[in-house]
């Protein structure tokens, strides 16, 4: 029970600030103009003002967390204000925490020039989430390398962050399209066909970051030793982790070379119905998947493979 919590508190930070980010960031490459705006093809106000709160709230309680264990002690409540404050002020963790408060608070702000100003609104949320999302890195195995190595390792695991978020955001936003009520028929096709064919080269570009920032992670954690990955709980999961994500590739090639083909001809001969069932089908795969990924790497960063390989 008491590693649920904290690895529970991870994967709903990871999902929700990811979320913050790659929303906002899908609003900036994909939609144009007065498509930005709340409402006009997603409910950007709501869903960025939700996560972002949604954001401070989790990280409060991952911090409450932290200092409980941190401290030993028995409870939330018995937590004194002297102990919260060294981990605020006299930790790297704290600090970044701060770091994370202010971005998303500043987020949450604004959201509300949305309805006046999409584009700059959506610029300052991409921003403000890029920020929230990589003060993860700090709660992860990055921080407790030391030197050049230190720098390195986190400057991998902020960019990989940036890039499992921009993906799924991009999924997310694709699912919420695709079940949208406010564009129908043709609109909603060719809105779809638009933002697919817009995303071939950020999906390109995402896929590329995250294998290359995933294999410098793996060599910085484990090294160029392949042993663990059949020999420990780490390895087993990283292992597991890599085969979802291979398949998250099939799923993206699929959508690229035959569901996106099959929208472009279908609104063509005007009977779309069929591809955008498909797209649907293979986006909410698509989309689990990745949220099965980010439960694994809420477990991974609570583990020590070095300390596993010891033990044995």
């Amino acid at each position: 029970m008491d590693d649920l919590i904290p690895i529970s508190l991870r994967f709903a930070l990871y999902i929700d600030l990811m979320l913050l980010f790659g929303l906002a960031l899908f609003g900036l490459y994909s939609l144009k103009g007065k498509e930005r705006a709340h409402g006009a093809v997603l409910n950007f106000g709501t869903l960025l003002v939700g996560t972002a709160l949604c954001g401070i709230l989790l990280s409060m309680a991952a911090m409450l967390h932290m200092a409980k264990t941190m401290s030993g002690m028995a409870s939330v409540m018995e937590l004194h204000q002297h102990i919260l404050q060294m981990m605020l002020m006299e930790t790297d963790v704290g600090l970044t925490w701060m770091v994370r408060i202010a971005s998303l608070t500043v987020a949450v702000l604004a959201t509300a020039l949305n309805r006046r100003a999409p584009t700059l609104s959506l610029w300052l949320v991409t921003l403000c989430g890029a920020v929230a999302l990589a003060t993860l890195a700090w709660t992860g195995h990055g921080a407790m390398d030391e030197g050049r190595r230190r720098y390195l390792h986190l400057a991998s695991d902020i960019v990989h962050l940036l890039g499992a978020g921009s993906w799924l955001g991009a999924l997310a936003a694709f699912a919420l399209l695709l079940r949208s009520t406010n564009l129908t028929g043709d609109r909603q096709a060719r809105l779809l066909a638009r933002t697919l064919t817009g995303f071939e080269s950020a999906g390109t570009l995402i896929v590329v970051t995250l294998a290359v920032t995933g294999i410098v992670n793996y060599l910085m954690v484990v090294g160029p030793a392949f042993e663990s990955l059949t020999s420990s709980t780490y390895g087993a999961l990283l292992s597991l982790k890599v085969i979802l994500f291979a398949g998250m590739l099939v799923f993206a090639a699929v959508n690229r070379f035959h569901l996106s083909p099959l929208l472009e001809r279908s609104l063509q001969a005007g009977a779309q119905t069929v591809a955008i069932n498909a797209l649907r089908r293979s986006m909410m795969l698509e989309l689990s998947v990745a949220v099965i990924i980010m439960g694994l790497v809420a477990w991974l960063g609570t583990l020590s493979p070095e300390m596993e390989m010891t033990s044995e």
